[in-house]
């Protein structure tokens, strides 16, 4: 029997609308709404501008029930995935309090300082096990205390990107457990809020929502009159768009590893049990939530980003200047993760200059700058891996690159390289694909996916591990 599923799929810089065709033949995407997405600036202060992405979620699922009733079908259940750690703050009427702010926002260093205050680095990770990332919800929740404490008692619920979504749409207050995970709040053993942390950093315990696990139902969708969206549900999915990624990596084995790649390049291994050890903390991989409790244990890259800032100062296009890349070999390697290049602005002359404090020969060309930063991010898988067996005591045989990113045949070569293991390439659909899957019920999720996109296998061509 045929299916109609839907999957708002939010990234960092652009967002969709997609159809999932569900049958015993396989799973169809087929994408009926794309909108951009991206950071606002207010001075100094970068937001999402909230308003025009719920006018395109709405449009967006319009399409989507008409796609289904030009079937003659309704649309049976809608997920939702999205980046992790921002929210919105929601009053008593059920009304924003503020355009949810964006977690490139410099105001969470301040955050971060005051609660390595309160709290070592050392001790959160026993109680969270995150990797220290500035822009965690815990220290965005401490900066707003310090800098906008009546927004936060003026709302009643914080609500994380896409639970605030699935809230406008059913009127239901909840929080998905895989995003959930990246807040620095909730307890990485329990897997329920820490309310004695909360207490600790002063954050009031009392806005955060009772947790919902994939699979179950926020509610019915409210507020439309498109007859192929009647009695369609919206069910939690791994809303962290990660973890609906790993779900879609059609081949994951116990010796291999994942490799998420877009915007953020993030790299690990599906575990049954989180590691806090010294080894992990230093080496800032992270433990988070997955489908069915497992953890996601992995290590957060910048990835693509470089590029995508490249030629949004360029004006010149991705494929383009790798194309250009192919033909050039260049010695100039850049920190991936450096600070530096966190924010928007001019990212071709900060690799220059940190090329250059680095005493190496300055990529000069849109060419030569390309290749530099997909050796470098290579160069970061590579060195992820290495410590990935280190801590785990796992020998990694294969890496699974899925998302945006696996379409850059040059960055799966370097890397399927550099790490001297084999590189299965998709799908590219990974978010996505994972959403709809876990509004099933399908057992062998993986193996379902595999039948219908099966990925690309790029081999090393010479070992540089």
């Amino acid at each position: 029997m045929t299916e109609i599923l839907g999957a708002i799929d939010l990234g960092a810089s652009s967002g969709r609308v997609i159809a999932g065709v569900l049958s015993d033949f396989g799973l169809e995407l087929h994408e009926v709404a794309r909108f951009p997405n991206g950071p606002a600036a207010k001075g100094n202060q970068l937001y999402w501008d909230f308003d025009a992405l719920w006018t395109a979620i709405k449009d967006g699922l319009n399409r989507l029930g008409d796609f289904a009733s030009q079937r003659q079908t309704t649309v049976k259940s809608i997920g939702i995935d999205t980046w992790a750690v921002d929210y919105g703050l929601v009053d008593s009427e059920g009304k924003l309090v503020a355009t949810p702010r964006h977690y490139r926002d410099e105001r969470n260093l301040l955050g971060a300082s005051v609660v390595h205050e309160a709290i070592s680095q050392n001790e959160l990770y026993q109680n969270n096990g995150l990797q220290f990332q500035p822009f965690n919800t815990l220290y965005q929740l401490t900066a707003e205390q310090l800098q906008n404490p009546e927004l936060l008692a003026n709302a009643e619920t914080v609500l994380l990107i896409p639970d605030l979504i699935a809230f406008l749409l059913t009127g239901v207050r909840r929080a998905e457990v895989t995003n959930a995970s990246t807040t620095g709040l909730l307890d990485v053993r329990t897997h329920n809020w820490n309310l004695q942390l909360c207490e600790k950093l002063s954050i009031n315990s009392g806005l955060l929502p009772q947790p919902i696990n994939p699979g179950e139902t926020y509610g019915e969708i409210l507020g439309f009159e498109n007859s192929g969206l009647k009695n369609t549900r919206v069910v939690a999915v791994a809303s962290h768009d990660t973890a609906s990624a790993v779900l879609a990596v059609p081949k994951l084995e116990k010796t291999g590893a994942y490799l998420s790649s877009g915007t953020w390049s993030l790299i690990g291994v599906e575990l049954d049990e989180p590691k806090l050890s010294t080894a992990a903390a230093q080496a800032n991989f992270t433990n988070e939530l997955g489908i069915n409790n497992s953890i996601r244990f992995l290590k957060n890259l910048s990835g693509l980003w470089l590029l995508q800032e490249c030629v949004r100062t360029w004006g010149l296009k991705v494929e383009d200047v790798v194309e250009g890349a192919k033909h050039e070999s260049v010695d100039a390697r850049i920190d991936v993760n450096d600070p530096e290049f966190a924010a928007p602005g001019d990212m071709p002359s900060r690799i220059q200059v940190h090329v250059t404090r680095r005493g190496q020969a300055v990529p000069q060309t849109p060419a030569q700058i390309t290749r530099c930063i997909l050796e470098s991010l290579a160069d970061a898988y590579a060195t992820a891996i290495q410590e990935l067996e280190r801590i785990t005591g796992r020998k990694v045989s294969q890496l699974n690159i899925v998302g945006g990113g696996s379409q850059n045949e040059l960055l799966n070569q370097l890397a399927a390289d550099r790490c001297g293991i084999p590189v299965l390439a998709g799908p590219v659909e990974a978010t996505a694909i994972g959403n709809l899957m876990a509004q099933t019920d399908i057992v062998e999720k993986r193996a379902f996916i595999a039948k219908s996109f099966e990925p690309k296998l790029f081999q090393p061509e010479k070992n540089e591990a």
